[in-house]
């Protein structure tokens, strides 16, 4: 099966991917993440907010197709029906963003203020992941990743992480996965299309804490 051509929809190029027989299980598209998580004035946390940048190869794929006034430049507007085809695509996989208050599962909203813009040659996709209900736990767990391991997500090597709003009390600190491309490109596809690996991504997940004394 070729790759669709359903422009920047990430649920395309993991169809195209997983109808190849010869596919090895290793990432297909890459991603570098900022995030910021976002505070009421009474100190609970209310949403989160992410800034993913796409690897070149992708964002040649995505903008094909997309008509622009000036060539190689295109405007918030031209890119709006891109960024609404990618936050309607991510619903199924959960945004690949997980949070859990004190160890509880916290449960997200669908995205707004999205957006897409086209930087320096690469896609900047832009959303906003408002929590159904604001938390004010002292620990917050948060990750980000795809648990079948066909997108890569890499935090930015600067300022991956801020609170905007936050206490004075609260502090952060995050986990970079150790790189596991070896371990997967040995195992086939299959291993992951059966559901014996549907997890597997949580091995590469990016895991970021926040406590609040």
């Amino acid at each position: 099966m070729s790759l669709p051509r359903v422009i920047g929809c990430l649920l395309g190029a993991f169809v195209g991917m997983l109808g190849s027989t010869v596919a090895s299980a290793h990432p297909h598209v890459w991603i570098t993440s900022t995030s910021e998580l976002i505070y009421a004035a009474d100190g609970s946390i209310t949403g989160v907010r992410h800034a993913w940048t796409f690897d070149d190869m992708f964002s040649s794929y995505a903008i094909q197709g997309i008509e622009s006034k000036t060539k190689g430049v295109y405007t918030h507007e031209e890119l709006a029906p891109l960024a609404q085809t990618n936050v309607e695509s991510l619903k199924e996989f959960g945004y690949f963003t997980f949070a859990k208050a004190d160890g509880k599962k916290a449960k997200f909203e669908e995205p707004v203020d999205y957006f897409v813009e086209y930087k320096d040659g690469l896609l900047v996709l832009h959303f906003t992941l408002p929590l159904k209900t604001p938390v004010k736990p002292r620990v917050l767990a948060l990750e980000v990743f795809d648990p079948t391991y066909f997108v890569d997500f890499q935090l930015a090597k600067k300022d991956p992480i801020r609170l905007v709003g936050a206490p004075a009390s609260c502090t952060f600190d995050f986990l970079r996965p150790n790189d596991g491309a070896a371990s997967a490109q040995a195992l086939g596809e299959q291993n992951f299309t059966d559901g014996g690996n549907a997890n597997f991504g949580a091995m590469f997940a990016n895991k970021i804490t926040v406590t609040c004394p």
